[in-house]
């Protein structure tokens, strides 16, 4: 116990999943994550089509495959590469040398709203302030490499400020209520963390839209990247976030190279 409440970075994808499933609200808005086997990627890709593979302990979207069946035949991409196989067994082999011996899961995928043809998704940050209070210190939009299903900007990605790509997909009236929308489901996540590990002090948690317009948490991170925030122009989000950081002892390195500023037409 002593040690569980000293642990503030929590690395397994599949343990945070289980941290944030314990809020029967929550709960509504986790898409199914478990550890990834032949039988279940098989049975989820028959029940919803298309799934994520990812590195059970990765990040920045290093190793994901977006995995989907098609008709009669299979498909997955890893980074730029899209392989097609004609049979599950010849995509599962394909899939396990990508694999390894490391643990992966399997997430039900999300059909999430685009701009342009790219995914995007989000990134909302939320902090100890100085206070000691959770205090939701900036939203980022994350629109994906044209040839890449992950939105990371390490991957290429491009950040967008999050109320442009939600008012292009979803229009003006629902953009308001989105935001507040992922702003409770943080506040509420970062309750479950919390309770389970008193030590975290901070949460990035990254949340898709549907095309019903659901948020979706599709990833809680305990030790955030903050390098997306210095992408937006305004200043004040990044300005906020390094501030409620420096409070409890953190100092962040902002030499953010590979994610790219959205275009001065979109800002």
């Amino acid at each position: 116990m002593k040690k569980k409440k000293k642990q503030s970075y929590i690395a397994s994808k599949l343990v945070k999943t289980q941290v944030v499933l314990r809020s029967p609200e929550l709960a509504k808005h986790v898409p199914l994550t478990r550890p990834l086997t032949r039988s279940r990627l098989f049975r989820m890709l028959e029940r919803y089509g298309m799934v994520y593979v990812k590195p059970d302990t990765g990040s920045q979207g290093n190793g994901v495959l977006r995995v989907e069946k098609r008709a009669r035949a299979y498909r997955y991409r890893s980074g730029v590469r899209t392989l097609d196989f004609p049979t599950f067994q010849a995509m599962f082999r394909s899939v396990s040398k990508h694999t390894g011996r490391r643990r992966y899961v399997v997430q039900k995928g999300i059909h999430v709203l685009t701009y342009q043809g790219r995914l995007f998704d989000f990134r909302v940050m939320i902090q100890k302030n100085p206070a000691g209070k959770w205090e939701c210190t900036g939203t980022a939009g994350r629109l994906a490499h044209p040839r890449k299903a992950v939105t990371n900007g390490s991957q290429g990605g491009t950040i967008f400020t999050a109320s442009l790509l939600i008012k292009r997909s979803a229009g003006a009236a629902a953009t308001t209520r989105l935001l507040r929308s992922m702003n409770r489901l943080a506040h509420l996540a970062a309750v479950q963390f919390s309770r389970a590990y008193p030590a975290v002090k901070e949460l990035g948690v990254d949340i898709a839209i549907d095309r019903r317009l659901k948020p979706w948490i599709l990833e809680v991170n305990t030790r955030p990247d903050p390098c997306p925030f210095t992408k937006l122009p305004n200043k004040r989000m990044i300005r906020r976030i390094v501030a409620c950081a420096r409070a409890y002892g953190r100092r962040y390195r902002l030499q953010c190279t590979k994610a790219k500023s959205a275009p001065a037409r979109h800002r």
